[in-house]
């Protein structure tokens, strides 16, 4: 699905203010609450929007070690290596991938000694041949939408500045 300039505005809009009502995003993007809606309704239906659940920080619940394991696995084997760690719930995201392994799994631990014992469960699955570890020491770009919204969309200059088209004020 592509995106134009109003769909950008109104994604950076709710990515700032994720609890904003339909009134206002028509009101800030100075466009019609029906066109608000539509366009809203439209990314949503499109898949673009996934969901408005609130944005948890691991280490705020009291998981402040993050570490990323590149998995290799039996043949054959990839659906159950997938329901066992879905069953895991350290694993906070996992990706079937081409080079080194076969699957890489971002897991979050209560402290370093904790991180063992999560590993221990995610290789503990006969799926799973070997695991290849490597501990996060800081985020310096933490997972962000904004900028890649703004490029799908074409928009430029600081954002908030663009206006919509006058075709969809």
């Amino acid at each position: 699905m592509t995106i134009d300039q109003l769909d950008g505005r109104l994604l950076e809009l709710l990515a700032r203010e994720p609890r904003i009502g339909v009134q206002e995003v028509a009101r800030r993007l100075g466009v019609a609450r029906g066109t608000a809606q539509a366009r809203l309704e439209k990314l949503r239906a499109g898949g673009v929007i996934r969901g408005f659940g609130p944005e948890v920080d691991p280490a705020a619940i009291g998981f402040p070690v993050t570490a990323f394991a590149t998995l290799e696995i039996k043949q054959g084997l990839g659906g159950e290596v997938r329901e066992h760690l879905r069953g895991v719930p350290e694993v906070l995201e996992l990706h079937t991938i081409t080079g080194q392994g076969d699957m890489l799994c971002r897991l979050v631990a209560r402290s370093n000694a904790d991180l063992q014992r999560v590993i221990d469960r995610v290789v503990g699955f006969e799926g799973i041949v070997r695991a290849a570890t490597a501990i996060v020491m800081e985020n310096p770009v933490p997972l962000r939408m904004v900028p890649l919204v703004r490029e799908a969309a074409g928009l430029t200059g600081p954002p908030g500045e663009e206006r919509p088209p006058a075709a969809d004020r």
